[in-house]
């Protein structure tokens, strides 16, 4: 099974870096690495651009023009530039445990995408962590919030975490995988969907649907999420209503999505 890596990032190369660094230090790697870059400044680029000079695997950088928080269609970009059969969704704030990858690669199931979990970091050992480089920390280390996601135990993630259901809870798509078939039957992200949240749990129901179940990761394909302010917004948000109306539905397809990135013929319904 070819696994494709897909990481979001905008702005923070410093994390960005230690992203990849986390992804260097895997036990298996992915296939390919694809950033989906919503709109960051060069600097983001030279990082990519370094960085593809020493990972064995091809990193390609997919960039789209700021034009607000497009995070959906900078994921489509991506899964549209993917040439594996499973794809993996990171964000580019996330220390991505040694044997992520691995661990992802054993909870694949047909008909199901894989939710994973992630440890908080407050912002002093966020930046203690920039600042060192530091990949690692302990279930004693200070500063961290949902420290039981730092425990890896492999048979417990068999017996506690591998359970099918349609549960819309706790859908992160920062730690995420996706067999791409499956994003292709439902048109991948909502790009209806601008600004922060909610595009996550709508492609979710979409494939809940369609007949599809999560599986959760615990105990395994851990991540440690670096601190930074909050993006949630305050007031109305727009996506809600989208979010409302495909839950009220037996939708699965979204009319902007990912077909509209495809080179080869569009994706069969």
């Amino acid at each position: 099974m070819k696994t494709s890596l897909i990481i979001t990032t905008f702005n923070w190369k410093e994390a960005l870096d230690l992203t990849l660094r986390s992804v260097a230090r895997q036990v298996e790697l992915p296939d390919e690495i694809i950033i989906a870059d919503d709109g960051s400044r060069p600097d983001t680029a030279e990082l990519i651009r370094s960085w593809a000079t020493r990972l064995p695997v091809p990193l390609v950088h997919v960039w789209q023009e700021k034009e607000g928080f497009r995070v959906s269609r900078a994921r489509n970009l991506a899964i549209a530039a993917t040439t594996g059969q499973y794809v993996l969704l990171v964000d580019g704030d996330l220390v991505l445990h040694s044997h992520f990858v691995f661990d992802h690669k054993r909870a694949v199931r047909p008909g199901h995408f894989v939710q994973g979990v992630r440890a908080l970091t407050g912002p002093e050992l966020c930046q203690q962590m920039l600042a060192e480089g530091r990949l690692d920390l302990s279930l004693f280390t200070q500063g961290i919030e949902r420290r039981r996601h730092l425990l890896r135990i492999p048979l417990l993630s068999i017996l506690c975490g591998w359970r099918s259901s349609t549960c819309a809870r706790r859908i992160r798509s920062c730690n995420q995988g996706y067999w791409k078939d499956d994003l292709l039957r439902v048109n991948g992200f909502n790009e209806q969907m601008i600004g922060w949240g909610h595009e996550d749990v709508e492609i979710a129901l979409r494939l809940f649907h369609l007949g599809g179940q999560r599986r959760n990761l615990r105990f395994g394909g851990l991540t440690i999420h670096l601190h930074h302010p909050s993006r949630i917004p305050t007031g109305h948000n727009s996506n809600l209503p989208i979010l409302e109306a495909t839950r009220d539905s037996d939708i699965t397809w979204c009319k902007i999505g990912l077909n509209q990135h495809l080179t080869g013929p569009p994706p069969q319904r």
